[in-house]
């Protein structure tokens, strides 16, 4: 072939083609020759300053700032800007400490870990769809170094509560504590002593990304839990439902093998449990404790969330003690409300009842009450009761029954809620709008006892409402209290006046 039919086939010029009939190797490349900067003459100059440094104070060693303005001051480096001196500075100051012999090379160190004596503990994000509502929850996870059985656990928060709470749950799981050190992030000193109370040894891991890898076990986990159990994301109704899914993902994680090793998670855990700690034999109180003053809208601020207590309690301080997924509140000794944690802040949860001896007061407050909307959202306040409410108003006006409506909410602090919604069906059928006679049916409910509640949904039919969904139809510990006697008003019928003649 011809030189231009070889360029036309190949397409390259008439010297590439002519170095080729030469040899069939290429050349070698030329090394090319650094461009010069306006900073090479200046370099020398940096040099000496950082190596200056690898004998200064840690706290007054410079900055590329202080080298920037000393090069300006001290050599007239108008010529140069500050990013090429940071860009020279980030590069040369590691090489120098290297050179010196002050550096430090990163590089993994593999580790044997005896059977029974370290764990791992961290928390890692994860987004649950939790009551039809997106949010952020925390995923606490504690691992044994040796098998690799990790216990894991979803949280509102990532509080001291929280962290206390999640190893009472995985030390509970394990069926004892490590012999050894238990790998941390820096922890406050509060967390500290706890862990010291629970018989755990800390170790501390280096700050931020640096010290992932002194725990990267449980970081690991952590990633790969979450891709393989909560991808997609999982749609629950509470957290005690996503726990419960949990613990059971837990057990079945057990049979799953760790990249190469021979055995199965829990045949390894089956040898490391014997060689753990038993567990305290007094249980370990996770809970933080605060004393809050209820409001005028009875109501407590904890952890920048509110929550209702009973009106009679307005102005007096009780005590709370907030747990993980709830917080319990008592008054003296007397637990006098227990709700579930909330997780956005700013956020309010209001119970219906706790309202209710003021609403016997001011009836006209309960139409717009926050408390009932939260209540209807709920399903305690259900459309039995807005039905029984339109009937009663529409009987004896607006005020004597909401009136009348309070007092049957009152009712449910001694009546099981499907009985009492048993007896607003009932009553509403036969037209009996007040309290007592709802009581009596919800009594009669209560008596019949029956193995599914058939006649809820009759009632419900009759009344031309929709029955209640099965979760509102929970079933509740029967009233075992016997119905009230009418024997003394029936000895009232039997008295005779004396000046009446006898028939």
């Amino acid at each position: 072939m011809s030189l231009r039919a070889l360029m036309r086939k190949y397409g390259v010029g008439y010297e590439t083609v002519q170095r080729a009939l030469i040899s069939a190797l290429p050349e070698p490349r030329k090394t090319m020759v650094p461009r010069e900067t306006r900073l090479d003459v200046y370099k020398p100059v940096i040099d000496a300053i950082l190596t200056a440094d690898l004998t200064a104070p840690r706290k007054q060693r410079h900055t590329v700032k202080r080298i920037y303005d000393r090069l300006l001051d001290e050599h007239q480096a108008i010529d140069i800007s500050y990013q090429m001196v940071r860009g020279y500075v980030a590069a040369r100051r590691e090489e120098i400490r290297l050179g010196a012999g002050k550096g430090v090379v990163d590089a993994f160190v593999p580790q044997t870990h005896k059977p029974g004596a370290e764990a791992e503990v961290d928390f890692g994000d994860v987004t649950v769809k939790l009551a039809g509502e997106l949010v952020t929850c925390y995923l606490f996870a504690f691992r044994l170094s040796y098998s690799g059985k990790a216990v894991h656990r979803i949280f509102a928060s990532a509080g001291q509560e929280a962290f206390c709470e999640g190893h009472v749950h995985a030390l509970n799981v394990l069926g004892g504590v490590p012999t050894g050190k238990v790998r941390y992030d820096n922890l406050r000193a509060a967390v500290a002593q706890v862990l010291g109370t629970m018989g755990l040894e800390a170790f501390y891991c280096q700050p931020g990304i640096r010290g992932a890898h002194e725990k990267g076990g449980v970081e690991g986990q952590i990633g790969w839990f979450r891709r393989n159990h909560l991808v997609p994301v999982p749609e629950v109704d509470t957290l005690a439902e996503l726990n419960a899914m949990i613990d059971r993902w837990d057990q079945e994680d057990d049979a799953r093998r760790i990249r190469a090793r021979p055995r199965t998670i829990g045949k390894y855990f089956m040898a490391e449990q014997p060689l753990l700690v038993p567990l305290p034999e007094e249980p370990f109180e996770t809970g933080r404790l605060s004393t809050p003053r209820v409001d005028r809208y009875s109501q407590i601020c904890v952890r920048m969330n509110r929550y209702s207590v009973p009106v009679r309690l307005i102005g007096r301080t009780v005590r709370v003690m907030l747990h993980a997924s709830e917080l319990v509140v008592y008054d003296g000794r007397e637990e006098v409300a227990r709700r579930e944690r909330l997780i956005a802040r700013g956020a309010t949860r209001l119970e219906l009842d706790h309202y209710l001896e003021a609403l016997i007061r001011k009836p006209g407050a309960l139409p717009g009450a926050t408390a009932l909307d939260q209540a209807r959202a709920a399903g305690r306040f259900t459309p039995i009761h807005d039905a029984w409410w339109q009937a009663a108003v529409k009987a004896h006006g607006e005020r004597e029954g909401t009136r009348a409506l309070t007092e049957v909410l009152l009712l449910s602090r001694h009546l099981p809620h499907e009985h009492l919604i048993t007896g607003l069906a009932a009553a509403l059928k036969s037209g009996a709008l007040t309290a007592d006679a709802v009581a009596l049916e919800a009594r009669k409910a209560a008596d019949a006892e029956p193995e599914e509640p058939p006649q809820l949904a009759v009632s419900c039919s009759q009344a031309g409402i929709a029955p209640l969904p099965a979760a509102v139809r929970a079933r509740l510990p029967p009233d075992k209290r016997p119905l009230p006697s009418v024997a003394h008003y029936d000895q009232l019928l039997r008295l005779r006046r004396p000046d009446r003649p006898t028939p």
